[in-house]
């Protein structure tokens, strides 16, 4: 038995590796997502054979339970809410590590066999499930704008952090020492305090980074979830666990890693310092004062059907918001037709998680060659006549490339969408992006034409204005 429970976890785990490799290519995604939901499938139904007989009912009802719940969800949630629907599948995971860490403990303690692995590997598996869990909660509630928006910051916040991490650690050489360093704590009662603590840690670390980072905290929080379940896996003594997990943490180390480095910004200043909602620079609301080039969407569609050959359009989050990706794909069409050359440029933040408006343009049928990323796009900036920036503003934001300001997005590899003969941006309003930060580029009136428009209506009433020429 023991045999074959090993042979089902390993062809799991190399259906999982199988499927991940898939995802690479949008060619190969779909079948991807597959394999690696069957290797999942192959692991629950194996876990299933060599647990205790009693529990089968408790375990086959909460299987039940979130297969309903994960379907019904995965059905109802719109792309625009896919962030906020991965950092609260990421959160609950580690909570379940954390909790499943808590109970095993509990069970060495109250006559279990005695373990030196699971008791030195529990603290740990609560410590960061649990950070996991609230601050995957944190963010979950920024994205959907709910509470903590912006940086919530205050005196001593990191110093407080410090305390907790470090009173951490002792309650945890407490626990694994059997009470020796606090005897008037029980190993017990100490996991119970990494539980709150850790909890505690999880929102304070969190609540300081601004909504324009927070595509990089989810995977930086989905790497801790993987090795939560990871250290889990040691404590329970389950190799799919382990592997698993560490698949998990791994991806999402480097996956964090590369968007870091896409925004520009070092990874320990965005944990440590809130950088993405400090700033000096200007930020906050646009200036209604200045003028700008007003244009109608007629006007826009007039210039794109009789001065523009190259085409180069810019979606952004406003996009997906406004579901306007079959009306951009139409002017694709339309603009095509007309002997125009057309591509996308794709900030690797566009839509606030990487590969979000890939997914997004791919479905409405965009071609995927057509697709190019930031350092692939900025070459052709020069030499096209018209850029189209629909719903985005911090991914084609001048002010990041300034070196006299200190705003939330200084640093960031932008879409050089300034080098262009003319650029239209679709927009309702002057406001700024999710960082905060005004756009240079609205008041420059010899370049920039505003059309204020509901991304969807602003593009369909273009692409009209483009057929009448």
């Amino acid at each position: 038995m023991q045999v074959a429970t090993f042979l089902a976890y390993l062809l799991a785990a190399a259906l999982f590796i199988v499927g991940i490799r898939r995802l690479r290519k949008p060619e190969t995604a779909r079948s991807g997502n597959t394999i690696a939901g069957v290797g999942m499938a192959i692991a629950l139904i194996t876990t299933l054979f060599v647990i205790e007989f009693e529990s089968l009912l408790l375990i086959g009802i909460a299987t039940l339970l979130g297969a309903v719940l994960g379907a019904v969800s995965a059905q109802r949630v719109p792309m625009t809410a896919m962030p906020q629907m991965v950092a609260a599948y990421n959160g609950v995971g580690g909570g379940a590590a954390a909790l499943i860490a808590l109970s095993e403990f509990y069970h060495l303690q109250t006559g279990g066999e005695e373990n030196i692995v699971a008791s030195i590997t529990v603290p740990l598996t609560i410590l960061i499930g649990t950070v996991s869990f609230m601050g995957s909660i944190v963010a979950f509630l920024k994205l959907q704008e709910l509470a903590f928006s912006g940086s919530v910051v205050f005196p001593l916040q990191q110093v407080i952090n410090a305390v907790l991490f470090v009173g951490i650690l002792v309650l945890a050489a407490n626990a694994i020492l059997d009470g020796s360093i606090l005897p008037f704590l029980s190993p017990v009662a100490s996991v119970v305090g990494i539980l709150a603590a850790s909890a505690l840690l999880g929102v304070l670390l969190v609540i300081p980074i601004g909504g324009a980072d927070m595509p990089i905290v989810i995977s930086l929080l989905n790497a801790f979830t993987g090795i939560a379940a990871a250290a889990s896996g040691f404590v329970l003594n389950n190799y799919i666990l382990i592997i698993g997990g560490i698949i998990v943490g791994a991806s999402g180390t480097i996956l964090t890693r590369q968007m870091s480095s896409a925004l520009g910004r070092p990874l320990r200043k965005i944990i440590f310092a809130g950088l993405a909602a400090t700033g000096t620079g200007p930020s906050g609301g646009g200036d209604e004062d200045r003028e700008v080039n007003d244009a109608s969407p007629e006007e826009a569609g007039g210039y794109l059907a009789d001065d523009a050959q190259k085409v180069v359009i810019v979606p952004g989050y406003g996009l997906a918001v406004a579901q306007a990706q079959s009306p951009l794909h139409d002017l694709m069409e339309t603009l095509e037709s007309q002997g125009k050359e057309v591509l996308f440029g794709i900030h690797p933040v566009a839509g606030r998680m990487p590969g979000h408006m890939n997914v997004l343009l791919t479905e409405a049928g965009v071609p995927y060659e057509k697709l190019y990323d930031l350092e692939d796009i900025n070459p052709e900036f020069e030499d096209t006549d018209a850029v189209i920036i629909v719903g985005a503003n911090d991914v084609v934001n001048p002010a990041a490339n300034d070196p006299d300001q200190d705003t939330p997005i200084s640093g960031m590899p932008i879409l050089e969408v300034e080098k262009a003969e003319r650029v239209i941006f679709v927009k309702r309003s002057l406001s700024p992006g999710f960082a905060g930060v005004d756009n240079p580029l609205f008041y420059d009136t010899d370049k920039t034409m505003m059309v204020f428009s509901d991304a969807k209506a602003g593009l369909q009433q273009i692409n009209e204005a483009v057929k009448n020429g």
